[in-house]
């Protein structure tokens, strides 16, 4: 499918290309060859120039005509024109008022009825000759005393003429080459981004069905029995209902991440910034997971590092928004939640009895680039997380060695969209998030806000 399309691509650039180089093409073509025509025509006018007023013209009877040109004065004393315009591939040809041929330069005359057009006009002799042509009427008032006709060959027009096609169509070629090459090239590149997006859509859609699966199949089994045997007494009745309401609630929060990222993705998502002071928040949020930490016989703490002296030289600063920061409320408490609880969840199974675990919550002010921060930092002393993993911690669904387990004595159970909703938000308020860690040393996730 992709190979199609990136041949399809570089078919297009090629066809775009090959048009505007032909038009281009037939510009440089049309302007050469009109710059040499009206050269010429410029020439054929300057000899009617020199010509017309050497003509001499004789006063005969009224029945005659009352003037007529003398032919053999007008054009034999002028020998050094007539020489000169023979030089330069010019035949001079005059006809009386009927269009009866008098006098020539040529050896033969052409077969060429005249025809008037003082404007130049280009006239086909033969396959391969080409004239142009001035043809001016020569009169005194009223009378008419015939027409100058005044041709040059097109062979000093045909020859370059032809060269330049020629020259034109081998760089179009060569050109078109290149572009195709340079088209394969850069459709290529232009078509990774959607061929990795298609294969993260089609790994995620994977993904997800594998996290719905499970769930639905399991409630599905549960109300099947239920069904089956309506018999059984009440306390096995509530234990099945009580694993379709854990897993119904596990499905809803799985949804609801989801619908939270595909909004984050698409914009929809507006957040509703305000100031918030961010000591109060994190004070909330800890509170609400001290009861599952201490469930578990861990050390949940919130530590507040003072920095005041950092904003000083600010007159607007008080005491009470020293940690203050332009937020969304819900978001930024759904962002500490989902790391406080990744790392609650991932230090179940590393427990052991001769070792006292402690995640801290860390709030201080950071000044990076001139600028102000307010950095969060979420510190355990787990098993840490394998160097491999951590390109991959916020990759939707990615649970590490983890991966499709389920840790359902906690009601935040993973699944694999808590970093990912976290690095969301993170970007949603123009901050940054990154890891640091070493296995059996502990994770330390860090987060840094701008302030104010």
């Amino acid at each position: 499918m992709f190979q199609k399309t990136r041949q399809r691509l570089a078919l297009y650039y090629i066809i775009v290309t090959a048009v505007l180089l032909i038009i281009f093409a037939v510009g440089i073509y049309g302007y050469v060859y009109k710059t040499l025509i009206d050269r010429i025509d410029d020439t054929l006018k300057h000899v009617v120039e020199i010509v017309e007023p050497s003509l001499v013209i004789d006063e005969v009877s009224l029945a005659q005509g009352k003037y007529k040109l003398n032919v053999n004065a007008s054009f034999r004393q002028h020998p050094n024109t007539t020489n000169e315009v023979e030089d330069d591939h010019i035949d001079l040809e005059w006809f009386s008022p009927n269009g009866e041929l008098l006098w020539q330069t040529l050896e033969q005359p052409l077969p060429i009825p005249l025809s008037f057009h003082s404007g130049g006009k280009t006239t086909r002799i033969s396959s391969d000759y080409l004239l142009r042509q001035i043809t001016k009427r020569i009169e005194i008032g009223r009378y008419v005393l015939g027409y100058l006709r005044v041709s040059h060959p097109l062979f000093d027009v045909i020859k370059p003429i032809r060269q330049l096609i020629t020259d034109l169509s081998i760089g179009i070629i060569v050109l078109i080459a290149s572009v195709g090459s340079i088209g394969w090239f850069l459709s290529g590149i232009a078509i990774a981004p959607v061929k990795e997006s298609y294969q993260s859509l089609k790994q995620f859609t994977a993904d997800a069905s594998h996290e719905l699966r499970n769930p639905i199949a399991t409630i599905q089994t549960n109300v099947q029995t239920l069904l089956s045997y309506p018999e059984i007494n009440l306390e096995a009745q509530k234990k099945q209902l009580e694993i379709i309401e854990r897993l119904t609630q596990r499905l809803g929060n799985l949804v609801n991440d989801l619908l939270f990222l595909t909004r984050s993705d698409s914009g929809i998502i507006a957040p509703a910034f305000q100031a918030i002071p961010l000591d109060s928040l994190l004070l909330e949020v800890v509170e609400e997971q001290k009861i599952v930490a201490q469930k578990r016989l861990i050390n949940l703490q919130l530590e507040i590092i003072d920095c005041s002296f950092l904003i000083n030289d600010q007159e607007d600063q008080n005491e009470e928004s020293i940690y203050s920061i332009k937020g969304d409320w819900g978001q930024l408490s759904r962002l500490f939640t989902n790391l406080i609880s990744n790392a609650l969840i991932h230090s179940i199974d590393t427990l052991e009895n001769d070792k006292k675990y402690y995640i801290k919550v860390i709030l201080e002010i950071i000044k990076k680039n001139n600028k102000i921060y307010c950095q969060v930092q979420v510190k355990d002393n787990g098993k840490g997380i394998p160097k491999e993993f951590i390109p991959h911690l916020f990759d939707r669904f990615y649970r590490g060695d983890c991966a499709r387990s389920y840790q359902g004595n906690l009601p935040n159970a993973s699944t694999g969209l808590g970093l990912a909703i976290a690095l969301a938000i993170v970007e949603n308020h123009q901050g940054s998030i990154k890891v640091k860690s070493s296995q059996n040393q502990g994770s330390n996730f860090i987060v840094n806000l701008p302030k104010v």
